[in-house]
């Protein structure tokens, strides 16, 4: 099989390896003549196209045709537009069904005071502001002579932001930090402040509340004569601490798991989102929770999730979310639909509609039951939907900053980063997995080489339930890979 209609009323196919130009491909019962190359991963016109009519992909338009598009031509940028606008109305229209509930499956993870389950047992680092970065990392390498037994590692999340910012910034920054501090991964938490930034210890204590000191400690670098030396005294004390923590049985509902994708191709929708998508419906079946994200790769898919919505009341919360952000592009006079990244077309991604359609697949069928601020904590089980954009550091870590204990981010062109926790690399095909093995961690492009979704699903949810209990690692967490991106948006002083 060269190509792949993926919905009946599709005018376009997907070139599954690369068509020669002359060469006759079958595409179900129809047959086409493709009259130039075609790259793998792109797409290819089934039937005449009229200037002005719709491409259509998935089964929804993904954009229109610039000019008359005949059957066997190259469909991508240079003869299709997005037909994406600015601010919309929409109205409720209730479309899902519930996903039929499933026993639970089991984990061994780390049971923590407040009933939350952490994947990892770890002493985070976080300092409050960006010029005590490289005494964090300093500190960070100095101490990993307290990673034993369950300590499983320590590392230090340096961010640029804690000082000049405003507003809104301000608060981002020290509300994502906080949060942090109460991730269920980290088994004990340093606190790092210099002591004369605007977001100062104090102002993080007083958002924190009532906190356990054996868990959570603060040293503000100003106020000691060798910070590092001191901050290793406590980390040997977080080090005491974490070290009381042991794996037990814990159920697959009490997981809270993030999905991303970055670097995408014609394949995503084929095969790593839609992958992702099974497992989510089958997490959320079980009682447990995710997280769907990259606001601005939902426009023009956006009507299918916020028909999704359990009530109306997250309807208008998901209209806000999506209007919201486009608020934000025009706010910087910047295009709504400045999207797909050059990485995106040069994999066969053609417009906004393409890739929002294929991004949300990811998120399954699952209703959606609630709708999340930046850095706000998840609260419901099921689907939920998060305020952040598509920059894959910012938005892996703002998962990771809204609970999730890991992030699973599909790909299709590859790339080495971690978020703040363990961030599973999914190939959308088996080139990309079989060349850059030191990043990927599971390859989806199986699903075009005849095995079914049913069974790559089962072998995935299995591989996520041992990343879960520590019988594997990611290969981010192998290469020591974790950084933190928190989402600037105003003045910087």
């Amino acid at each position: 099989m060269k190509t792949m209609k993926i919905h009946p009323s599709d005018n376009v196919a997907v070139a599954l390896e690369p068509l020669q130009k002359g060469e006759a491909v079958a595409v179900g019962e129809e047959r086409i003549l493709p009259v130039m190359e075609i790259p793998a991963g792109h797409k290819v016109c089934l039937r005449p196209v009229k200037a002005g009519e719709p491409i259509v992909k998935y089964g929804f338009p993904i954009g229109y045709a610039l000019r008359d598009i005949l059957p066997g031509e190259h469909v991508h940028t240079q003869n299709v537009k997005t037909g994406l606008g600015e601010l919309l109305e929409y109205q409720y229209q209730p479309d899902f069904s519930e996903l039929p509930p499933r026993p639970a499956g089991t984990f061994q993870g780390y049971r923590r005071p407040d009933g939350r389950v952490g994947i990892r047992n770890e002493i985070w680092i976080l300092p409050t502001v960006g010029c005590v970065n490289m005494v964090a990392k300093n500190i960070e390498k100095l101490a990993q002579k307290y990673v034993s037994g369950t300590v499983e590692g320590i590392y230090a999340f340096t961010h640029p932001y804690g000082c000049s910012q405003m507003s809104e910034d301000h608060v981002n920054t020290r509300d994502a930090l906080c949060r942090l501090v109460c991730h269920p991964n980290a088994g004990g938490v340093l606190v790092l402040g210099l002591g004369c930034e605007y977001n100062h210890v104090a102002g993080m204590k007083e958002v924190l509340g009532d906190y356990d000191e054996r868990r959570v400690r603060f040293l503000v670098c100003q106020e000691t004569e060798d910070e590092v030396a001191d901050a290793l005294a406590l980390i040997e004390e977080l080090a005491g601490y974490a070290a009381s923590f042991q794996r037990e049985p814990a159920p697959m509902s009490e997981l809270v798991v993030g999905l991303k994708c970055g670097g995408s191709d014609g394949f995503s929708g084929l095969t790593a989102n839609p992958l992702v998508g099974a497992f989510s419906d089958r997490l959320v079946a079980e009682g447990g929770t995710t997280i769907l994200t990259e606001v601005p790769e939902m426009f023009g898919a956006e009507t299918i999730l916020m028909n999704r919505c359990r009530t109306p009341e997250v309807f208008q919360k998901t209209v806000s979310l999506i209007n919201d952000f486009k608020e934000y592009f025009i706010k910087h006079d910047q295009v709504i639909y400045e999207n797909p990244s050059p990485g995106n077309k040069a994999g066969g991604i053609s417009t906004l509609e393409d890739k929002s359609l294929g991004c949300t697949q990811k998120g399954g069928r699952a209703p959606v039951e609630d709708v999340l601020r930046y850095t706000e904590p998840v609260k419901k089980k099921g689907l939920n939907l998060l305020q952040a954009p598509g920059n894959d550091l910012v938005a892996s870590s703002a998962e990771a900053i809204g609970g999730a204990q890991l992030v699973l981010f599909t790909t299709g062109r590859g790339t080495p980063f971690g978020s703040p926790v363990p961030t599973v690399k999914i190939s959308t095909n088996t080139p990309l997995y079989r060349r850059k093995k030191n990043w990927i961690d599971f390859n989806a492009g199986r699903l075009l080489e005849g095995v079914s979704m049913e069974e790559l699903c089962e072998e995935f949810y299995e591989y996520v339930r041992a990343l879960a209990s520590g019988e594997v690692k990611t290969r981010t967490e192998e290469e020591g890979m974790r950084d933190l991106a928190i989402f600037k948006n105003g003045v910087t002083l």
